[in-house]
């Protein structure tokens, strides 16, 4: 994911992941919508909405390596 100069509110990142629900593992889904009920610094909410852009356009590869991204994220902010 190329840098980004833009910083994504909490309810672009809330949107971007409802827009890509489909092709999210359910429970993935599940615990990113309980992560982002909380507030995220910049940075955090910028790198969220990268991961959810175009997953659904991503090959199965890329779309496992985002979700492991994403995993880490999870764990890393309870």
């Amino acid at each position: 994911m190329g840098q980004c100069s833009i910083d994504h509110s909490q309810e672009d990142v809330i949107q971007k992941l409802e827009s890509q629900r489909d092709f999210l593992p359910a429970d993935l889904y599940e615990e990113l919508q309980s992560l982002l009920k909380n507030e995220h610094v910049q940075e955090g909410l910028n790198e969220l909405f990268h991961l959810f852009k175009k997953y659904d356009l991503a090959s199965q590869e890329e779309q496992e390596v985002r979700n492991q991204k994403l995993m880490y994220l999870i764990h890393s902010n309870k």
